[in-house]
């Protein structure tokens, strides 16, 4: 990490982003992704060529400065080179998640009124030629990879183009057109920071979206402040997987963009692992869920190997956090711990870093809280991770963990700019230069988060003597009994998730007399702990109503139990036998969890809970 990044005054909008990257950084492979075993480059100055070609192609298209132009495309290098490229003409990104059915992705292009949309692929087409039949203004779709030739013009009242084909008819201007590459530039430069720059729509996991209005200053402005505490650089590597239409993993890419850093896109969600070792990166952004299931899948890996292995684990790992624990206290650690931690690093804790490459200096977790011992965890082995927080409508950044003085279960110290105070309900309020314009079209729901200058995050926390900020829930998802108490279910649902038998868990309990809990096993843990005990597990079904599962659940339930008030403690509770999912609809595509859902999905279980006292099995 030996360069620094240079001076970044002279960028005042992200359309400069492509131009600053080609002026100052010589990156063959300044975005890559994977495809297989390969990667296929794409250089800093290959960037801005790209992107002015495929924006000037866009405008011959009929894109004009302040126009709205969605992104339906799953994260890869062409999502930033459409996004710089709308940006540059001085059009407003929306970026659409790609597993949204039809129905809501009709809705944001019809809320936004969008007229150009960038799919990825065939899939994505043929998703928006159904959303074109009732949606007339819908004009023109360009494919990033389309499977099957698409003829240069598919005629009124729909235009459908590949992206190659759009890059062509831009560099076919420019060989036509003397002085356009300038004029092309002085259009890119000449917007002002307040401009808008994008419209995120939020997950809509309380109703309808709403989309968030951000400008150009808004964003870098928590770019800057981001990379002033994470201290990316040149020589970073970067591996890029969660979708780039959420803003933490789109900050996240300016953030490595300014800094110079090499981004890399893994091949999908299903490959992270693959491409975490053939890529090696130095810094990753992710989401507590991804963090969990690699936690969870050491330890599953650790049971079903021979004792001999289990008991050295056992040794390294108990090694590991006496020392990370002491380092995080600001102690030293243990004379006996830090002598043996070379020879436990050696023979098991290198080997489980070797799983994400080997080379990882920053690990920043972000969207959701993350549970306390997957943390610990990362920061024994040697992959510090730094939680963060944020909202959409902050673009996203609020607070973040310095990596030099981390506090796991908090979510940091202000960024600087941003301000944070606590309300008199608990509530978190946060002001400083990234709060958005507003809700697009929603003034009454903008009055009611943006007051006073300071933004409503609806989020409950408080602030410790040090500046640390420690978030408890989300304010609408505290539970009021029918006795009026105030329950806050996250603390509770991350305690039953730090057991490696659980892969999710929801509290629920509002208007009823006592809380309880739906829990989802770790259905890979559980089956080896009963094959372990010389048990058969059987199907999926059979296992969550046989009386020795339930008695184990019973036995977690009752461990958090003892730490609760007498209002807190769960009463009832029910195994499930199937996962929650994007595509069932149960998590939004950042995998954040949809209550209301599970809740309506689950309505007949809650309701035998409430009228039974046993526990419920399914």
């Amino acid at each position: 990490m030996s360069r620094l990044a240079p001076d970044t005054s002279d960028v005042s909008t992200l359309a400069d982003l492509p131009f600053y990257v080609a002026t100052h950084f010589d990156n063959p492979a300044q975005l890559r992704r994977c495809v297989g075993h390969s990667r296929h480059d794409l250089s800093s100055r290959g960037l801005l060529e790209r992107v002015r070609a495929v924006s000037l192609g866009l405008q011959s298209l009929g894109v004009h400065t302040g126009d709205r132009v969605g992104i339906v495309c799953e994260s890869r290098p062409e999502w930033c080179v459409a996004d710089l490229a709308i940006l540059t003409a001085r059009a407003i990104t929306v970026p659409v998640y790609p597993t949204l059915s039809a129905v809501q992705t009709r809705f944001i292009l019809e809320d936004a009124r969008i007229s150009v949309v960038v799919v990825s692929d065939d899939v994505q087409l043929a998703k928006l030629r159904e959303i074109a039949t009732s949606y007339p203004a819908l004009e023109v779709i360009v494919v990033v990879a389309p499977v099957e030739p698409i003829p240069p013009l598919a005629g009124p009242p729909l235009v459908v183009r590949s992206m190659d084909d759009v890059a062509t008819d831009g560099l076919t201007r420019l060989q036509r057109e003397p002085g356009l590459a300038d004029e092309f530039e002085r259009l890119a430069r000449g917007g002002q920071p307040s401009d808008l720059a994008t419209f995120i729509y939020t997950s809509g996991t309380t109703g309808n979206p709403k989309g968030v209005m951000l400008t150009h200053h808004n964003i870098l402005s928590n770019v800057r402040a981001a990379n002033a505490v994470l201290g990316v650089v040149p020589d970073d590597l970067a591996l890029s997987y969660l979708p780039l239409s959420h803003t933490f993993e789109r900050l996240a890419l300016y953030v490595f963009l300014i800094a110079g850093a090499s981004v890399t896109f893994a091949e999908s969600l299903q490959t992270v692992a693959r491409d975490l070792q053939n890529v090696a990166p130095t810094i990753m952004t992710g989401v507590p869920r991804v963090y969990e299931k690699f936690h969870h899948a050491v330890l599953d890996n650790v049971a079903g190997a021979p004792p001999l292995r289990r008991l050295l684990f056992a040794w390294a790992m108990k090694v590991a956090y006496a020392t990370s624990r002491a380092r995080l206290d600001g102690r030293r650690p243990p004379v006996w711990a830090a002598l043996q931690r070379p020879l436990a690093d050696l023979l098991v804790l290198r080997k489980i870093r070797a799983r994400t490459g080997g080379r990882l200096r920053t690990v920043v977790s972000g969207s959701a809280p993350l549970a306390h011992a997957t943390a610990e965890f990362f920061f024994a082995v040697g992959m510090p991770i730094i939680e963060a927080y944020g909202l959409t409508e902050t673009a996203p950044g609020l607070t973040i963990n310095p990596p030099d003085a981390p506090r796991v279960g908090s979510a940091g110290k202000p960024i600087p700019g941003v301000d944070i105070r606590i309300a008199e309900d608990g509530e978190i309020l946060a002001r400083g230069p990234n709060m958005m314009v507003g809700y697009y079209n929603r003034p009454d729901d903008t009055a009611a988060v943006l007051r006073d200058g300071w933004l409503h995050t609806g989020d409950i926390g408080h602030v410790d003597a040090d500046g640390y900020l420690y978030i408890t829930d989300r304010k609408k998802d505290l539970i009021v009994t029918s006795g009026g108490k105030n329950i806050a279910p996250a603390p509770i649902e991350l305690r039953l998730k730090e057991s490696p038998l659980v892969s999710e868990a929801i509290v629920i309990g509002d208007r009823r007399n006592f809380p309880a809990a739906l829990v989802v096993p770790n259905f890979v843990v559980l089956e080896a702990q009963l094959r372990q005990a010389g048990g058969l597990p059987g199907t999926r079904e059979q296992l969550v109503r046989r009386p020795d599962v339930v008695a184990i659940y019973q036995r977690l339930v009752d461990a958090i139990n003892i730490d609760l008030a007498q209002f807190e403690k769960i009463k009832r509770f029910a195994v499930l036998p199937s996962e929650m999912t994007i595509e069932g609809g149960e998590l939004t595509p950042t995998l954040k969890l949809r209550r209301s859902i599970v809740e309506q999905r689950c309505a007949a279980i809650i309701e035998q809970m409430y009228s039974n006292r046993e526990p419920v099995t399914t």
